[in-house]
């Protein structure tokens, strides 16, 4: 139990640390002041756990202390609901609900989106 919560806790460390990097988007790229950063990252942990999701199904590459540290700890760690709702709140605040629409709708369409082609992507290998 231990080891397990170690390797989770590592794989989280990398991917909040990965998270904010990219989440640093939000700074300089504007987009009808939908926060940028944290759209990427959430597709971008779609797509990578689909991926992994289609990987760990094929074959036997992925052991299950593996699994524990890319998909629950890095992509857990990586993509962030929280910081998502939150900026939708201050977009609501700030009266732009065009924006809440726009980077929910993008958000939930592209999010599926990527976990599938993630996914699929796999059929390729």
């Amino acid at each position: 139990m231990l080891k397990n919560i170690l390797i989770i806790g590592s794989g989280g460390f990398l991917g909040s640390i990965a998270r904010y990097l990219v989440s640093q988007l939000n700074l300089t790229v504007t987009f009808h002041s939908v926060p940028v950063g944290t759209l990427l990252v959430n597709i971008l942990g779609s797509f990578a756990i689909g991926f992994l999701t289609g990987i760990a199904e094929k074959s036997m590459i992925l052991t299950p202390e593996w699994r524990l540290f890319l998909m629950v700890g890095l992509c857990g760690g990586f993509t962030t609901f929280s910081a998502f709702a939150n900026e939708n709140l201050m977009l609501m605040h700030n009266g732009q609900f065009l924006s809440v629409l726009l980077y929910t709708g993008l958000s939930i369409f592209l999010g599926l989106l990527a976990v599938y082609l993630g996914y699929v992507l796999t059929n390729l290998l």
